[in-house]
């Protein structure tokens, strides 16, 4: 046995496949009008507010990465400028550095010439001064000895004092004897 369900079906209903019905028709927009509204007001406008602070917010991080980029890229030339100036002052200090280097080193050799130069003439002065004192001692004794050859030899024909002034004039004439046999 049918039930009515089924005999309404399987006489068609009253229409076919392409038929439409009002009544389901209308309930459909019906429903789905409510549920778009629904939809609209209670998760439509959130949704599309959380994508827009999501998109603000990707935003904002695109433009401060580009920020930060800049910054990073002025940066780098900032630390390349200092490292060309620092470059150019460890070689001005370099130069400068072997300038003063030079300059005491000519200091030290100058200080070192003048020291030199003062102990040869020390030296010298001294070496003038014992060849003086030597000359003197020589003189007094070759006139000692001369005094005493003389007294030998005219022992008997001059006297003491005659011998004495002999030698005396003798001793005198002696350096001029020798200033010019130095010349």
């Amino acid at each position: 046995m049918l039930t009515p369900l089924a005999l309404a079906l399987a006489e068609g209903g009253g229409g076919g496949l392409l038929s439409v019905d009002a009544t389901l028709l209308w309930a459909t927009l019906v429903v789905f009008a409510l549920f778009a509204w629904i939809l609209g007001k209670f998760a439509w406008g959130p949704l599309l507010k959380i994508v827009e602070e999501r998109e603000k917010t990707i935003r904002e991080q695109v433009d401060s990465a580009q920020l930060a980029a800049a910054e990073a890229k002025d940066l780098l030339g900032q630390h390349q400028e200092m490292l060309k100036g620092a470059s150019r002052e460890r070689e001005e200090i370099l130069q400068k550095a072997v300038k003063e280097a030079e300059l005491v080193r000519s200091d030290l050799v100058a200080k070192a010439r003048a020291d030199s130069d003062q102990v040869v003439a020390r030296a010298r002065e001294q070496m003038q001064r014992e060849k003086d004192l030597a000359i003197a001692e020589l003189q007094a004794q070759v006139a000692d000895i001369a005094v005493e050859a003389a007294s030998r030899i005219v022992k008997s024909s001059l006297t003491e004092e005659a011998q004495r002034k002999l030698v005396d004039d003798y001793i005198k004439e002696l350096p001029r004897e020798q200033e010019r046999g130095r010349a």
